[in-house]
């Protein structure tokens, strides 16, 4: 009999030697740790982030097709030149010769020519003399273009989308920051995990040596022994899954980690995520209201369909400027003058008596053409606002669910903190029995087991109060202030 005794003492010695050599390997030092917050993350991802910087491109892209609707507005100088030479004859020597300068106001049109053309057989209405004809003239439209033409329309129409380009950035980013605080507090979460499975592992460990020396000194039955093991082996296998999960979950959060120059950082794995007060505190209603309050004004979907919404009023304006006839109106004052040095006898200088005019006047019978497209613009314009009633009230909705949700939150871990006290206490209590040989080990072990479990919940539900706090900024179309990331 006591030869089998002297042999499991033996054989638990020797385990409890080898845990502890285990449990000194997988221990790092705690001074080497280094708390990567949320602040740090917030500056690393808006520094380096490729889609963060890909967001800013979409206001570049809008303010270039600005540019390229100005364009339309961009003088044109246009010249032209033929002659004809035949048999010793000069049938013609056209030389022609346009500035044209598109006005903003009215769709007018200011030009400066100069016309010389001669020779035998050039028209009588378009021969000059040989020191040719210089005109400055105006080409309006009474009609169709008058209020709006097609190029301001596509200047205006430009311009609108800047604002949408802005809101569409303003989204994406928004989108890339609430996905890596999400990230975050999974990494938070899964490191808190390990690390309470780990201080878990470690209490099996020492109660494991305690009770093995127990029994070899005849103190303990030897079947406490194997209890003591069998909780540890338990404890070990979750721990190993908990560090991989870690692990992952750097490895997730890796993803959002740029340099300025936009090369991949990693997490180092010294690191560790800031420490949380249990104590959360809910954002009051004045917040909620704020919030709700500046979705309705600035929420990026909003502002987008708003934005949407004026490029349709251009585009329905332009069509009913399309319905008119269109009339315009061609006047220049002419003059054999080349340059304001020499003397021109006031019959052949710029005045009231010497012009040209023109008048062009053309109207669809029908107008089916621009009746239909009209008529397509104002449904759109009518869908739109359908969407944007949907949107808002979807996005109040949304506010509203993500604060109810940090309510529900809140009260759930006051009630957690308390729990964890209470079983605290009755493990406390469980010990001290156990001390005076009223209790078993297997008591100890799961109110142990189950106050790790306790403090494992809470650490969850403080990552989802603090993704739930993300989704609220997000929902509501921004993200959080700096005095937030706490």
């Amino acid at each position: 009999m006591l030869r089998w005794k002297g042999y499991i003492a033996a054989l638990l010695l020797g385990l409890a030697a080898c845990l502890n050599s285990a449990s000194a390997q997988t221990t790092a030092p705690a001074d080497t740790d280094k708390v990567f917050s949320l602040e740090d993350l917030e500056g690393i991802v808006f520094r380096g982030h490729p889609i963060v910087k890909q967001a800013a491109l979409l206001s570049e892209a809008a303010k270039a097709n600005v540019m390229q609707s100005l364009g339309y507005f961009d003088p044109a100088l246009k010249s032209s030149f033929a002659r004809k030479l035949f048999g010793g004859t000069e049938y013609y020597n056209n030389w022609s010769n346009e500035l044209k300068v598109p006005l903003y106001i009215a769709g007018a049109d200011l030009k400066v020519g100069y016309d010389r053309n001669v020779g035998t057989y050039t028209g009588r209405e378009n021969r000059t003399g040989t020191d040719g004809l210089a005109a400055v003239g105006l080409s309006i439209p009474l009609g169709q273009g008058l209020l709006i033409d097609a190029r301001r329309s596509t200047l205006w129409q430009a311009q609108a989308m800047l604002t949408y380009a802005e809101a569409d950035k303003v989204k994406q980013i928004n989108s890339v920051w609430y996905t890596a605080v999400k990230d975050y507090w999974t990494w938070y979460y899964s490191y808190r995990e390990y690390a309470l499975v780990k201080e878990g592992v470690d209490l099996a460990s020492k109660r494991f040596k305690a009770l093995s020396a127990q029994t070899l000194l005849g103190d303990k039955p030897p079947i406490d022994s194997v209890e003591a093991q069998i909780t540890l082996q338990e404890r070990q296998i979750q721990l190993a899954k908990s560090a991989i999960e870690m692990q992952n979950a750097m490895l997730v959060l890796s993803n959002h980690l740029w340099n300025e120059q936009s090369q991949p950082l990693e997490l180092p794995k010294n690191a560790v995520p800031q420490t949380v007060n249990e104590n959360v505190m809910l954002p009051g209603a004045m917040v909620l209201d704020t919030l709700l309050g500046q979705a309705g004004r600035q929420h990026p979907e909003l502002v987008k369909l708003r934005a949407k919404g004026t490029q349709l009023d251009i585009e329905r304006r332009y069509r009913q400027e399309m319905l008119k006839p269109k009339i315009n109106v061609t006047g220049s004052l002419i003059s054999t003058r080349r340059d304001f040095t020499q003397y021109v006898p006031s019959y052949y200088d710029f005045n009231w008596s010497n012009y040209k005019f023109g008048v062009e006047f053309a109207f669809p019978l029908f107008l089916r053409a621009e009746r239909g497209k009209l008529r397509e613009v104002k449904i759109k314009q009518q869908q739109l606002s359908y969407d944007l009633q949907q949107s808002g009230r979807e996005i109040n909705n949304e506010i509203v669910t993500s604060y109810n949700s940090l309510s529900a939150y809140k009260s759930q871990l006051s009630v957690q903190v308390q729990s964890i006290n209470n079983q605290q206490f009755l493990l406390t209590g469980e010990m001290q029995k156990f001390e005076l040989g009223e209790s078993t080990l297997f008591l100890i072990n799961s109110r142990e087991s189950k106050l790790i479990d306790m403090k494992i919940k809470r650490e969850s539900m403080i990552a989802g109060y603090q993704k739930t706090l993300a989704e609220l900024y997000y929902k509501a179309g921004t993200r959080q202030a700096q005095a937030d990331l706490q």
